[in-house]
């Protein structure tokens, strides 16, 4: 009697895991259907001031005026500074002199020229000394202008880098100045993209990451040539909108252009293979593995380029638990819409 309970309850467990083998695996679909793609070209971007220059002297020599209020807007023509020009100053007064004694031998040669009393040649370097003179006066008042530091242009000046008094060169940096009532980005993207990017368009710009703050820059223009090591074309446009110190990090979206109509699914509908992506697709009850090229990648949708028709029913749920062939027994159809509420569902619970 022994051997006979024993097979009967050997054979009970195999009929028992027999049938919880052959149930249906419970699963949520999507039906494939056409939508809009849009591909956005995320890159790296740095503000840049409408206009920036290092303000330094063109003569060497020491201060005697120096006006430049830190960090506050001065206007183009703007006197900053002043270089001691006093042996200039005196190269002038001596100039003169020496110009008036020649202009007055010039004005008695020429009479004694109307009478023959003096050659031609004489008279010619008479006159080569008033011109020679007036030259050296114009060269002399030249660098004596240079020795007043003004605005190039209007904009807000940086921090000073020299005191009263001190000793200057060409080589010295009194401040700087820049432009910041218009700013511009300057950015780098792969030569590939280069068809796309034309004088005139627009592109969405994030220079708040945290905030989310978000503005559009109009393209000015673009290098020539691109990076001979990176391969990448830099990029400048005009930042509108919003406002954002030089030097800031910005992210800038571009739209390729290119909206199509494609099947796209949940990422995590995917099935990741060494070879291929695989989805699952249901078909008169069984479940069916096909392998799928994927596209461009929305938040959490990513576009379906082949190997999935309009129609199909996509298993969006219970993927893992799906078997090459097995039954399949579905508990709702689910839209794009209801898709993308359920996860953002799931990342508020896993924050």
């Amino acid at each position: 009697m022994l051997p006979l309970f024993f097979s009967s309850c050997k054979g009970g467990e195999k009929d028992k895991g027999k049938g919880r083998g052959n149930a249906p695996v419970v699963v949520d679909v999507m039906i494939a259907s056409p939508e809009p793609v849009r591909n956005i070209l995320e890159v790296n971007g740095t503000v840049v001031a409408n206009e920036f220059t290092e303000i330094r002297p063109e003569v060497s020599g020491r201060l005697t005026y120096l006006n430049i209020p830190e960090g506050s807007p001065v206007s183009q023509g703007t006197v900053l500074a002043r270089i001691n020009s006093a042996d200039l100053a005196a190269q002038v007064a001596k100039s003169k002199v020496q110009l008036d004694l020649a202009e007055k031998t010039v004005g008695r040669f020429k009479q004694l020229l109307d009478v023959s009393g003096i050659n031609q040649s004489d008279y010619d370097a008479a006159v080569n000394q008033v011109n020679s003179l007036k030259a050296d006066m114009v060269y002399t008042q030249t660098l004596i202008d240079k020795t007043v530091i003004r605005a190039p242009f209007s904009g807000v000046l940086g921090l000073r880098q020299v005191s009263p008094g001190a000793y200057v060169s060409p080589a010295t940096i009194l401040a700087t100045i820049q432009q910041t009532s218009q700013a511009k980005i300057d950015f780098t993207l792969p030569e590939t993209y280069g068809n796309i990017i034309k004088k005139g368009l627009v592109v969405e710009v994030e220079t708040d990451a945290a905030g989310n703050e978000r503005g559009r820059a109009v393209v000015l223009a673009t290098e020539p040539g691109a990076n001979t090591d990176t391969r990448n074309l830099k990029v400048r446009a005009l930042l509108q909108g919003v406002k954002s110190n030089p030097g800031g990090f910005v992210k800038v979206f571009i739209d390729e252009g290119k909206t199509r109509n494609s099947v796209k699914v949940p990422a995590n509908a995917i099935i990741p293979d060494d070879k291929n992506n695989q989805l699952v697709v249901v078909k008169n009850g069984k479940a069916h593995f096909v392998n799928v090229r994927t596209g461009v990648r929305e938040s959490d949708m990513i576009e379906i380029l082949d190997g999935v028709q309009t129609g199909d029913s996509v298993v969006v749920s219970g993927v893992l638990f799906v078997r090459p062939k097995s039954d399949v027994k579905i508990n709702s159809v689910k839209t794009q819409a209801q898709l993308a509420t359920d996860q953002s569902k799931d990342s508020s619970i896993n924050k």
